[in-house]
């Protein structure tokens, strides 16, 4: 029977060096299954919340737990469930792609036949197969970090950690590990990752955990974050439009000039783009108005709100 309780806990964690509260009363969890992105600004306390979930590192005040179980009171048990990728990590250059997954492998105990599945699983999983034999020398930053992803599955973990695994990759190499991120989850295993690359965090996180100066500032969906900074919006708050007309932009563009609603209408190309009160009702009223003054609208499209927007807009740049 699959356990409800969440695969990752942090509860009340405060980690401090001298009189700096690198963490500071952290709670939050991630359920079985899921992608949770951990984002925050250099120095937010990244890093080392994820080093105490690893049992690198030891709370001052609270606890963590992988599984159920305390990375204070059961250590040895979280590391036997937990998969854990560094953002800097020893390859062992003299090793060739086998032998390093290979020693791993015998370091968490795997012997015999169920060593030698536990190399071609992981191989297999993170297309190493031509590279097996290839020093570590000698891959590009993709392979090195598609093969230490594969040294923290070797002992096939239900919680998987990963802190700013796409640093440094280019495009195709992004989109091979987003792959790979989201197929582990299908599979039933639950994963915090830490990156810079929020465009990237969007698209394959269920949810997301925002950290500034130690502080959470913010827990959920992209879409319940954005939800909640809508309603903390002064009513005055404007938002970008586009809109495309069929003919006649630069008379739109008159049109739009002489509304009182409207801010910085300018033609852009082949559309006209302007500031307007972020009210859908505004939107909806001014589209009335635009039909009544016979303009043929081929689109009318506010600018939606990214997780980079997010960001920007529930932290405050402080730096510790």
């Amino acid at each position: 029977m699959i356990s409800s309780a969440p695969a990752i806990e942090m509860r009340n964690v405060t980690r401090m060096f001298g009189h700096l509260r690198a963490v500071n009363d952290v709670s939050f969890s991630v359920g079985r299954g899921e992608i949770v992105g951990f984002i925050g600004p250099n120095g937010a306390g990244k890093t080392t919340s994820m080093r105490i979930l690893a049992t690198l590192d030891l709370p001052t005040m609270g606890d963590a737990l992988i599984d159920g179980f305390s990375v204070i009171n059961d250590p040895d048990r979280v590391r036997r469930q937990l998969g854990f990728m560094p953002d800097n990590y020893g390859t062992y250059p003299h090793m060739n792609c086998e032998e390093y997954l290979d020693f791993f492998a015998r370091a968490y105990g795997l012997l015999g036949s169920d060593r030698i599945s536990a190399l071609r699983r992981v191989i297999d999983f993170a297309h190493l197969g031509p590279l097996a034999q290839k020093s570590i020398r000698g891959l590009s930053k993709g392979m090195k970090q598609r093969l230490c992803l594969g040294r923290a599955l070797i002992h096939d973990p239900q919680v998987i950690v990963l802190d700013e695994p796409a640093a440094g990759l280019d495009p195709r190499a992004r989109i091979e590990l987003r792959e790979m991120i989201t197929l582990l989850a299908e599979q039933g295993k639950s994963i915090l990752i830490s990156s810079h690359i929020l465009s990237a965090l969007a698209e394959m996180c269920h949810r997301v955990v925002i950290i500034e100066a130690g502080s959470l500032v913010a827990v959920g969906s992209v879409e319940e974050i954005m939800a909640s900074t809508r309603q903390r919006q002064s009513p005055d708050a404007l938002v970008e439009v586009s809109v495309r007309v069929n003919d006649e932009p630069e008379k739109l563009l008159q049109w739009l000039d002489e509304n009182p609603l409207v801010e910085n209408a300018q033609l852009v190309v082949d559309e006209i783009r302007f500031k307007a009160p972020a009210n859908p009702e505004v939107h909806e009223q001014m589209i009335k108005e635009l039909v009544a003054a016979n303009f043929r609208i081929s689109s009318f499209v506010p600018k939606q709100q990214s997780l980079e927007d997010v960001f920007v807009e529930v932290t405050k740049g402080i730096v510790q």
